[in-house]
C-alpha cells in the first residue's frame, strides 16, 4: 500500500485507488492529483491499496480486499493484512473509493443513502445514479470507521474511466472544501439495490437492456448459450452484465426517492468542510 499526503496537517478527507488489481482508474487519477500539486484549502490522504495486485494485473492476490473487512477471511491472507491497514489510514475520513465496473460506461455511486455525508456530497458529483445499499455483500470498506463514498468511474479498462475518476476525485475534494471553488449540485436518481439475479450454467452470456432502465414482466433481459431469460416481474437492473460477475448477471433494483435538488431550485452548492463530532 502506497500511502501520501497532500498539505499540511491532520487530513479528514482520502482517496483511495486500487482496491482492486483489475481496475487502475482510480490509481491513474491519483497520480495525476499528485502531479497537479494543487494549492489546497486543506490536507487530503491519498491511498494506493493494493499495490502487489495492480502489478500482476489482477482482481486480488489472496482474497477480495472489498470483501476482507471482516473475520471470515483467513489471516494470513495478503489482504486481510491489507484492509487492517486501509482501515487504520482512513480511520475518521470521508473517503471516495474508486472503481471501475463491466456494468455501464457512465459514472455511478454505490453508498448508503441514509448517511448524511452521502446525501449532501454524492448529488455535488457527475455520477449518473446512486445505488443505495444498505449491507452490499460482507466485509466491505463500507465496514471501516470512516465515512465512505464508493464509486464506479465508468468500464473497467478504459481510458474513459481513468478521466471520470479523475473528475470525481477533484469534486469530492471540491464538494469537502480540500479544493477551492464550487461544485454544481443536481438531482440524482436513486436505487435501492435488490435481490442477485443469478446465471445458469452457460458458455455463453448475453444482456439485451440498459442498467436503472425499466425491465418489464415478460421482457427478455439475457441470455444464457442463446436461450433467452425473462423477467418474471417488472425490475430496474442494478450493476447487470454478462460476465461481471461468475455466479450472477447483477441485481434487481427499484426505484427510491431521488436526492440532492434539481437546479430549478437555484440553491447555491454547500460544502462538507470538516466532520462532525456526531459522526
Amino acid at each position: 500500500m502506497r500511502v501520501v499526503q497532500l498539505g499540511e496537517g491532520m487530513p479528514e478527507v482520502s482517496i483511495v485507488g486500487g482496491i482492486h488489481g483489475d481496475e487502475p482508474c482510480g490509481v491513474r487519477a491519483i497520480e495525476r492529483l499528485e502531479s497537479d500539486a494543487p494549492d489546497l484549502e486543506r490536507p487530503v490522504k491519498l491511498v494506493v491499496a493494493n499495490e502487489r495486485a495492480l502489478e500482476r494485473g489482477v482482481r486480488y492476490v489472496d482474497a477480495d480486499l472489498n470483501r476482507s473487512f471482516d473475520d471470515d477471511v483467513p489471516e494470513d491472507a495478503h489482504e486481510r493484512r491489507l484492509a487492517e491497514a486501509l482501515a487504520d489510514e482512513i480511520e475518521g475520513t470521508t473517503a471516495l473509493s474508486i472503481h471501475s465496473t463491466q456494468s455501464h460506461a457512465d459514472p455511478f455511486a454505490v453508498s448508503d443513502g441514509r448517511q448524511e455525508h452521502v446525501r449532501e456530497i454524492v448529488p455535488q458529483l457527475s455520477v449518473a445514479a446512486l445505488v443505495d445499499v444498505e449491507e452490499f455483500g460482507g466485509g466491505r470498506l463500507f465496514a471501516a470507521n470512516a465515512d465512505i463514498i464508493e464509486v464506479e468511474a465508468g468500464l473497467q479498462g478504459s481510458e474513459t474511466a481513468a478521466e471520470n475518476a479523475y473528475t470525481l476525485a477533484r469534486e469530492l475534494l471540491t464538494a469537502t472544501g480540500v479544493l477551492p471553488g464550487d461544485t454544481v449540485p443536481h438531482e440524482l436518481p436513486t436505487f435501492r439495490m435488490g435481490d442477485p439475479i443469478p446465471k445458469p450454467e452457460a458458455d455463453e452470456y448475453e444482456v439485451f437492456v440498459e442498467n436503472f432502465q425499466e425491465v418489464e414482466a415478460g421482457e427478455t433481459f439475457a441470455a444464457a448459450d442463446g436461450e433467452p431469460l425473462v423477467a418474471d416481474e417488472t425490475f430496474w437492473p442494478v450493476l447487470l452484465s454478462s460476465y461481471g460477475y461468475e455466479e450472477q448477471f447483477g441485481y434487481e433494483g427499484e426505484p427510491a426517492p431521488n436526492i440532492g435538488q434539481s437546479p430549478s431550485e437555484g440553491a447555491n452548492s454547500t460544502s462538507v468542510n470538516s466532520r462532525s463530532s456526531a459522526q
